[in-house]
Parts: C-alpha cells; sequence; structure tokens
C-alpha cells in the first residue's frame, strides 16, 4: 500500500497518546475473563504476556474476550482490501509503545541471543478477510519510543485478496518449513514477511531461525536489538472467530535465561477433532509469484522499544564451560563424509547441510576405517567449521546390540576390559586434549543397551545373548566405565539412550527402565551427576506426535490402548514419551537439569499415506490404523521401513525439557542387510531386516517392513535415502 497511510496510523497513535487517551485497561493480570473494547485496550496475563486490542485502522468497534491462555475476536469490520486493516489484535512478549510486558529481558542485542523460540494455537473462522502472523521487531538501538526500523512477519494463514507489503523476492525454507519471502517498505519501516502456502494452526519454532536469513536480506546485523515477538491477526472484513488458544516466547541471552513458560489450556481427554491438524506442513505445490491487482499489504501500526529491564549478559561461557544445554546458541557439525555421500544424491543438497552423529562402532573408527576419518579428524574439521557442538555415538560394548543380529559388534560378551582400555580411554583421550576446549562434544552412550536389559532377558523375547550380558553385568559396567570417563571433561556432554515409547512406554517397563538408569548411573565415577540427559528414538522410527490419536481417545466408549496398534502402551509418540520419562528419571534422583534428546532423522512419516485427518470409524482398531500417521506395519519393526520419511529437522529447545530435535542416525545409512551378507564385522542376518520374513513375538508375527537390497547396517543405502526425501515431514522445498 501507499506510505501516507501507514504514516497516517503513526500520527494517529502519537496523537493520542499526547492527550492521554490511549486506555491500557486492566492493570494487572487477567485471572478470569476479562474483555477489552477500548481501541488501545490492553491486559496482561499470568504476569508475562500482554493482550492488546490495538484497533488503529478502523472506527467499527471490535472486543476481544482475554483467558488465561489468549484471547477471541468479535469484530464485524468492512474495510477495503486495498488500504489499512482494521487493528494488529496480538499477545506479545517484550515492549510496544512503552508497554512491556511483565519481566521482559527485550530488548536483547542479536548477537547476545542464544536461542528464541515461540509458540501459538490459532483458530480461524470460515469467512472473513484477514491474515494470521506473528510480527517480530528488530531496530539498531534499544529505543523506548518511535517504530523499529525492521519489521519481520510470519504469515501463518491469510484468507481473501490480501498479500504482503512490497513483492515477492524468494522462496525460502526456514525453520523447516518452505515459505514465500517478500520485501517492501511501508514508508515507516523496512518489512520482511515469510508466508506460509498453506495454513499452519499451531507451530513451535525458533525465532532465531527468521531472524537469521532476515540478515541475509537486510540492513539488520548481530549489533541490532530484538525488541518484540507479537502473535495475532490484521482484519480487514469480518474478525469473529479469529483467536489464540495458548502463546510462548523465550529469549535467552549469554547463557542466561529469559524463559516464560507457555499459557496453554490442559490437554484434551476427547477424540481428535476432525478439523485440520494443528501441525500442518506447508504443500510442496510451488506458490504462485502473482499478486492480485487489487490486494493490500499488512500494514501493522509501528513498534517502539524499551530498554532490557535486567540487563543481557555480554559474557559467553568461558572456554571448557559447561552449559546446561549444549544445543542452544551452537552450531552443529556436519560430518563431510556423510554430506558428500547426501550431495551425491539427487535432491540430497536439500538436506546435506544438517549436523548429524558420527558412529564410533568399532576400535578402528577411533582413528578412521580404511582411511576414511577418525575421531581426531573430526574434531579438527569441527573446528575449521567454526561448529559450536559435534555428536559422537559411543557404541561398541561387549556383546553389543544383543537382541538384534544386524547390529552386533566386534567384542565378545566377556570383552569389558578391552572395551574400557582400547575404546573408551583413547577416545577420551582424544576428547580431552585442550584444543577442543571450545567445542561442546556431545556423546550419545550406547544405542539400545540398556534397554535389551529391561526387556530382553526373559520372556518370549529373551536372547541367549542378552541373557549373558544380564548375568554378567558387561552393559552396566561398560556405560558406567563411559560415563565416569567422559565426565571429567568440562566441555564433554554425556546421553544415554533410552530407547523409544514403544518399547519402554509400557508401565511395565517404564519405572524399571527409570531404576536401572538410576543405578549404573550412580555406580559411575561421579554418580547421577555424570549425565546430562537421555536420547530417545535413536535410529528408530517411532512418530514424534500423533495429531489425530491421542492416548486418552477414546472409539465408541473403547480406549484406543486397546487397539492391537498401541496394546496397552501409555504412550502414542515421541514428544509425550520423552517428556514423561524425563519427569520419571528426575522423580528417581536426576537433576533437574537433564534434557531430552529425540532423533527425528527418519520419523517425519509424510507422503500420500500420511493421514490428513482422524478417522470416522468406530472401531477402535481401524480408526488408530486410518487415524495414526507411523504406518509402520508393528511398532516393533525396526529395520530400513518402508514408507518412512525425513522428520523434524535438529533444532535446539523445540519443547518443554526437550533439549534438541536431533539427526543422530544419518539418513541413507542402512540399519541391516536384508540378506546374509560376508563381513569382517561381527553383523549377522537379523530377520527383522528381511522383507519377506513373516515376523516374531517381539512384533506380534506380523511383516516386518523393510525395504529389500540393504546392504550392511551403517552403509550407503541410495533407494532409502530417496525414499525419505519424498516422504519427509516437513516437506522437503
Amino acid at each position: 500500500m501507499a506510505g501516507p497511510l501507514r504514516m497516517l496510523a503513526n500520527v494517529g497513535v502519537i496523537l493520542a497518546t499526547s492527550f492521554g487517551a490511549v486506555a491500557v485497561t486492566g492493570g494487572g493480570a487477567a485471572q478470569a475473563d476479562t474483555q477489552l473494547c477500548d481501541k488501545y485496550g490492553s491486559t496482561t496475563i499470568h504476569d508475562q504476556y500482554i493482550v492488546m486490542n490495538n484497533r488503529w485502522g478502523a472506527d467499527t468497534a471490535q472486543c476481544i474476550n482475554v483467558t488465561d491462555h489468549g484471547f477471541a475476536v468479535t469484530a464485524d469490520h468492512h474495510k477495503q482490501t486495498n488500504g489499512a486493516p482494521a487493528s494488529y489484535t496480538a499477545i506479545y512478549s517484550g515492549c510496544h509503545y512503552n508497554n512491556c510486558s511483565p519481566g521482559t529481558n527485550l530488548p536483547m542485542q542479536v548477537s547476545q541471543i542464544s536461542s528464541a523460540t515461540s509458540s501459538a494455537n490459532f483458530s480461524y473462522p470460515n469467512s472473513g478477510v484477514y491474515n494470521a502472523s506473528y510480527d517480530i521487531w528488530l531496530d539498531p538501538t534499544p529505543k523506548k519510543d518511535g517504530a523499529n526500523q525492521q519489521e519481520l512477519m510470519i504469515w501463518f494463514n491469510h484468507s481473501g485478496p490480501v498479500h504482503p507489503v512490497g513483492s515477492k523476492v524468494a522462496s525460502a525454507t526456514v525453520g523447516g518449513r518452505a515459505w514465500e519471502v517478500w520485501t517492501g517498505n511501508n514508508g515507516s519501516n523496512d518489512v520482511i514477511s515469510y508466508v506460509a502456502p498453506s495454513p499452519i494452526n499451531s507451530w513451535d519454532f525458533s525465532v532465531l531461525d527468521f531472524v537469521n536469513d532476515t540478515k541475509t536480506r537486510s540492513k539488520v546485523t548481530d549489533s541490532w536489538y530484538l525488541t518484540s515477538i507479537q502473535a495475532g491477526f490484521e482484519p480487514w472484513v469480518g474478525g469473529t472467530g479469529l483467536a489464540i488458544n495458548s502463546f510462548a516466547a523465550s529469549v535467552n541471552g549469554g547463557g542466561g535465561s529469559g524463559s516464560t513458560p507457555p499459557v496453554s489450556p490442559p490437554s484434551p481427554t476427547t477424540a481428535p477433532s476432525t478439523t485440520a491438524p494443528s501441525t500442518t506442513a506447508p504443500s510442496t505445490t510451488a506458490p504462485s509469484t502473482t499478486a492480485p491487482s487489487t490486494t493490500a499489504p499488512s500494514t501493522t501500526a509501528p513498534q517502539a522499544t524499551a530498554p532490557p529491564t535486567t540487563p543481557p549478559s555480554t559474557s559467553p561461557p568461558s572456554p571448557g564451560t559447561h552449559v546446561d544445554n549444549p544445543y542452544v546458541g551452537a552450531k552443529g557439525y556436519v560430518n563431510p563424509e556423510w554430506k558428500a555421500k547426501a550431495d551425491a544424491e539427487p535432491g540430497g543438497s536439500r538436506i546435506s547441510n544438517n549436523p548429524t552423529g558420527v558412529w564410533l562402532d568399532r576400535i578402528a573408527a577411533i582413528k578412521g576405517v580404511n582411511g576414511g576419518m577418525g575421531v581426531r579428524a573430526h574434531l579438527d574439521a569441527a573446528l575449521a567449521q567454526r561448529a559450536g557442538y559435534i555428536q559422537f555415538v559411543i557404541y561398541n560394548l561387549p556383546g553389543r546390540d544383543c537382541a538384534a543380529l544386524a547390529s552386533n559388534g566386534e567384542l565378545g560378551p566377556a570383552e569389558i576390559d578391552r572395551y574400557q582400555t582400547d575404546y573408551i580411554d583413547p577416545i577420551a583421550a582424544i576428547q580431552a586434549d585442550p584444543k577442543y576446549r571450545n567445542l561442546r562434544i556431545i556423546n550419545i552412550i550406547e544405542v539400545d543397551s540398556l534397554p535389551n536389559m529391561v526387556t530382553n532377558t526373559s520372556g518370549a523375547s529373551a536372547t541367549a545373548t542378552c541373557q549373558t550380558m544380564q548375568q554378567n553385568g558387561n552393559y552396566q559396567k561398560g556405560v558406567s566405565y563411559a560415563l565416569g570417563k567422559f565426565h571429567p571433561i568440562a566441555n564433554v556432554y554425556n546421553y544415554i539412550d533410552a530407547a523409544h515409547h514403544g518399547w519402554i512406554g509400557h508401565s511395565s517397563n517404564f519405572g524399571r527402565a527409570a531404576d536401572l538408569f538410576a543405578t549404573v548411573a550412580k555406580s559411575a565415577t561421579g554418580g547421577l551427576a555424570t549425565v546430562d540427559g537421555f536420547i530417545t528414538d535413536t535410529a528408530n522410527y517411532s512418530a514424534l506426535t500423533e495429531p489425530y490419536v491421542k492416548i486418552d481417545t477414546t472409539v465408541n466408549g473403547t480406549s484406543v490402548r486397546q487397539s492391537k496398534w498401541v496394546d496397552w502402551n501409555d504412550y502414542v509418540d515421541e514428544l509425550t514419551f520423552a517428556q514423561a520419562f524425563r519427569n520419571k528419571l528426575i522423580a528417581n534422583g536426576f537433576s533437574p537439569s537433564i534434557g531430552m534428546l529425540i532423533d527425528t532423522s527418519r520419523n517425519g512419516w509424510g507422503g500420500p499415506n500420511r493421514p490428513t485427518g482422524p478417522s470416522t470409524s468406530t472401531d477402535v482398531n481401524t480408526f488408530v490404523n486410518e487415524s495414526r500417521v507411523d504406518r509402520r506395519i508393528q511398532a516393533g519393526n525396526w529395520c530400513n521401513q518402508s514408507g518412512a520419511g525425513i522428520g523434524e529437522r535438529p533444532k535446539a529447545a523445540p519443547a518443554e525439557g526437550i533439549d534438541a530435535y536431533v539427526w543422530i542416525k544419518p539418513p541413507g545409512e542402512s540399519d541391516g542387510a536384508s540378506e546374509a551378507t560376508p563381513n569382517g564385522q561381527g553383523k549377522g542376518l537379523d530377520q527383522m531386516c528381511d522383507p519377506k520374513y513373516t515376523g516374531n513375538a517381539g512384533n506380534g508375527n506380523n511383516l516386518t517392513g523393510a525395504l529389500p537390497k540393504a546392504p550392511l547396517s551403517g552403509n550407503w543405502f541410495p533407494a532409502q535415502f530417496q525414499e525419505l526425501m519424498r516422504n519427509a515431514y516437513p516437506t522437503l522445498s
């Protein structure tokens, strides 16, 4: 739109302020529902966020009902769509025209921000003209009044003939989603807008991802200040039915925390709604690059800043400092060996710059196998990349992976001494080199080992090797030794593998697993403090979230726990399991500062077979099978699963209690050979990797769902890599 409209809005607000006409209603936090009808009325909720009516562009009435969780709009606007919107009604953290949210640490200089995240859940009406958007403001100075120089909008949804200010200049992937990028100037400030090609109802994301992308397209630099994070609506026509149901924002700087907890309603206890899912991914269809001639740009009233209520720390952690979450504010190491394989695949460059785990699956891997990179070479490469963290998988216990022949290792069940002296000690010695003291070294400790001691030593799932390892205690001794050896190195972080929800989520295993982990950690030199956290779903396929099947869903009076798929498990996805298991571990004595990792490298489950809503069936098994996004034949299937896809991209602090989503299993590396393959690594043929095998007690005597023609575990599997990209969720652009 033309500049004068925006400038007129500025003048109107300034004049109103000068004469004391801007009402700030409800000076305290909103405890019961509060109705705001004043043009610039605002109130606080939970003493953390401010909700504002902000009807700056219209004289028609607009009221908002403010709850403990967000707000809902009641309005009947009739604005021309080639002009300014009626309002920008929003909830925010930070400062807006000298009205700062309680306890905010904004403005904060971008260079001092280690993480900035937000989440919101939006509801949309079936009619009207509007956009639903985040409005994020940046300025070269932490000033309190006047418009900021850079506006960053994230359009979650829009209805009717409206588009952002300026013109479309690019398509981009930010935060793992595809966006149209628009740039322009409204006469008062520069605007960059990211427009989702299909509606997003709910998202938990990194604000910093968008700030970093904006730096490449604008004058913004690390010396600028982030002043506020706002989420709301710009209506032109209508408005009733627009609502924000929950909102959270967190900005951390210099190793200090500026977090504020989310404001969200209780989890639903009813069956999933038949409306669009709250985790809608963007369409893979290329958006139109031609805007309608009658549309109008966003014209949100400009923003003023205020200095931080608490000055942010200006000092990064000193060399070797052990931080709470090693992923926050740090760039991950990209393994050049994996990157080269991914780049060689058609379309592989779309994901090849993501950090993945470096697997140390034998003693020879310490120096490098067949001329490949060893531990020191990877650490040196991480320094050359100026990476902030690197991830190693410690994976060579005696009698390794006692329940899966495909990933058996080189050490016999009794070779605990060799494990300690020839494997752990050399790795620890290299990681302790002062040369690497500024690099956060993350060790994933022995995938599948301790969980096997919980479930595979008795009953129908027992194996002779697991029973041997239980009797000699060498899994426990090995993990304890590794924890104690790595812990004294200040910049090293230990995360123990905790299987996945389909394995440990049953009540019969949940508590026993937590008890075993605590016992092993207590036996380590340094005790429970040697553990920084745990990781779930390593090299597995369990869905991060199930949008249409919840553990408390009932179908025709029958709990989904009684379905064959859920099989009386207490969890249906990894996120709820990981968060609950963390609480159990803390109850068992681990520090409240422990965090969880979730391997999302292959649990996306997108593609044409992904459900788009809950089933309408009244049969519980049919309902679950038609509604679940995890399309495996059976939750116990683990080898090279057909239909799987790339999951969430690596991301720090994505959810409460979660240190990061990570890619520990490098996409494209096989889980195991589909037929017997001679090798010198101790790896056998596991029938769970044979697509023709009809199953056992561990997978309910079902087919394995494994892809054919798979190579040995850890070897490159091009067919799987391509399938993972095809079925990625969120989709790849």
